[in-house]
């Protein structure tokens, strides 16, 4: 079995909390997980500690680690919390940024345009999630990437992957007809932070993610 290193192990395992291949409070047993990724049970079992100081993961002495579980009440919190980031994020990144930032965002967009459609375009409607998930959280971080603070990156980014367990862990059924709103809602972001227009793209941030503050 080819051995996998420990940073590429936390990132697997991140995307599979984000993306609810890990179901809400199921199990993770460093025991079981060391056969998947070649690795010592310790490794685990420290991978897994890590990732519950970023919210994904609950540990409790004695009960060991679950994926941690979903409620409306906890991802409308989250939600909240990431709004306020984002348009924070963005407004400074309007007033920041420079070409690469415009051509960047574009880039990112084009992306994750091209998933989303062909999500729309396909039989059943249902994304691959790994690969929309990755796409999605590059165009939102690099909405604010030109703001100029760390620590509101850094924030963001874990805010970023509580939001996406809380809330593909709750919704799950994802069709055509939500992701042709979510292509309209990441378009209206994109002309907004393009034309340095601050009402127009906080506006368009807020309308993104308000679906997600109904309990």
């Amino acid at each position: 079995m080819t051995r996998i290193d420990t940073p590429d192990i936390y990132e697997d395992i991140q995307r599979k909390l984000m993306t609810a291949a890990f179901r809400p409070g199921q199990k993770l047993k460093p025991s079981e997980l060391q056969g998947e990724y070649g690795c010592s049970a310790n490794t685990i079992r420290d991978v897994l500690l890590r990732l519950s100081t970023v919210g994904l993961v609950d540990f409790e002495m004695q009960r060991g680690f679950r994926a941690r579980m979903t409620t409306p009440e906890r991802r409308r919190d989250i939600t909240q919390f990431r709004i306020l980031l984002e348009q924070e994020g963005a407004i400074l990144s309007m007033q920041k940024g420079g070409v690469a930032w415009e051509a960047g965002l574009s880039a990112a967009h084009h992306k994750l345009k091209h998933i989303e459609t062909q999500v729309v375009r396909s039989e059943d409607g249902q994304p691959p999630m790994a690969l929309w998930s990755d796409a999605e959280r590059e165009f939102h971080e690099t909405l604010i990437s030109a703001c100029g603070s760390p620590i509101l990156r850094e924030t963001y980014g874990n805010i970023y992957i509580q939001f996406r367990q809380q809330m593909v862990g709750l919704e799950r059924d994802f069709g055509a007809d939500y992701f042709r709103a979510i292509i309209a809602e990441h378009q209206a972001i994109l002309n907004a932070a393009l034309a340095r227009d601050v009402v127009q793209c906080r506006d368009a941030i807020y309308d993104h993610l308000k679906r997600n503050l109904v309990v």
